[in-house]
């Protein structure tokens, strides 16, 4: 099956040609595992995927994650957690980010054995606005300037899930709280398989660079927050039914667009996992 991808415009996205990801063969998988560590951003349009579907395709690539938060998962195939601002017939939330969640984040950051790639699938969208938006890491890092890379480099900073729950969601429950304590990270990551350098810190749930004082931390991680998503970095996705988006989330960080919390919205995620053979996942 020939593939056939091309930037949008001057980004690290690549738009996929129409393709149907349901009956794909070792060979395309190939191609779209090169292309992905080429632009760190895919795009495919025209998807029909049920929920089996999701979770075949994306199995091509890794393991895939459960997620900690197993209240929002769907009940046949818990590989796939909903984000949504949907309601039961009880009124439960659905979805994880119900509250209207803004904040930049990488995807499972708060965990030992980091993700390595999320694949989005819409499913339900509102009439306008929900839009997603992705920041390139790695040209964000290749950017930054010399003093501030001599700062960083060779430190760890903490990520909190907790922090984040209790900025953008809601509160874990005992058990969840106690899969999730805080955990440290390299500030600037090694790619486990391009070797690319990118930062790995977000406003969402880094909260410390280790071995800073407290106020020269904030410091620098505000510096680091308001370069990371300048424009020249970012990328927003609009988008359109059938649409899927999978991302590298060892390099790109991302965050919900605010829409008109009246509407629904509803997609449905899956989490890729690094190779298990990796000695170390940075």
């Amino acid at each position: 099956m020939a593939l056939g991808v091309k930037p949008i415009k001057d980004t690290f996205v690549g738009e996929v040609e129409p393709i149907d990801l349901r009956k794909v063969d070792d060979a395309t998988v190939t191609e779209l595992s090169k292309a992905w560590n080429e632009y760190q951003v895919l795009v495919f349009h025209g998807l029909k995927m049920e929920e089996a579907d999701l979770v075949a395709f994306s199995k091509r690539f890794g393991d895939l994650e459960i997620h900690v938060r197993t209240e929002y998962l769907s009940r046949e195939y818990p590989e796939i957690l909903y984000v949504s601002n949907m309601k039961d017939d009880t009124g439960r939330a659905i979805g994880i980010l119900s509250q209207g969640e803004v904040g930049w984040h990488y995807d499972q950051i708060y965990l030992p054995r980091p993700a390595l790639g999320s694949f989005l699938l819409a499913h339900t969208l509102p009439k306008d606005k929900g839009e997603t938006s992705f920041a390139d890491m790695s040209r964000a890092y290749e950017m930054l300037p010399q003093a501030t890379k001599n700062i960083i480099d060779g430190r760890n900073a903490v990520q909190s899930y907790a922090a984040f729950n209790k900025t953008y969601s809601v509160p874990t429950d005992k058990k969840q709280t106690k899969q999730t304590p805080d955990v440290e990270h390299p500030i600037v990551r090694t790619h486990p398989i391009t070797g690319r350098k990118a930062l790995y810190i977000c406003p969402g749930m880094t909260t410390q660079i280790v071995g800073l004082p407290a106020d020269e931390s904030q410091s620098v991680l505000d510096e680091l927050f308001e370069w990371t998503v300048r424009p020249e970095f970012v990328y927003t996705h609009k988008w359109q039914a059938g649409d899927g988006v999978m991302w590298d989330n060892a390099c790109t960080m991302h965050r919900r667009e605010p829409f008109d919390e009246s509407q629904s919205r509803l997609m449905k995620r899956t989490t890729i996992l690094p190779p298990s053979d990796l000695a170390v996942p940075f």
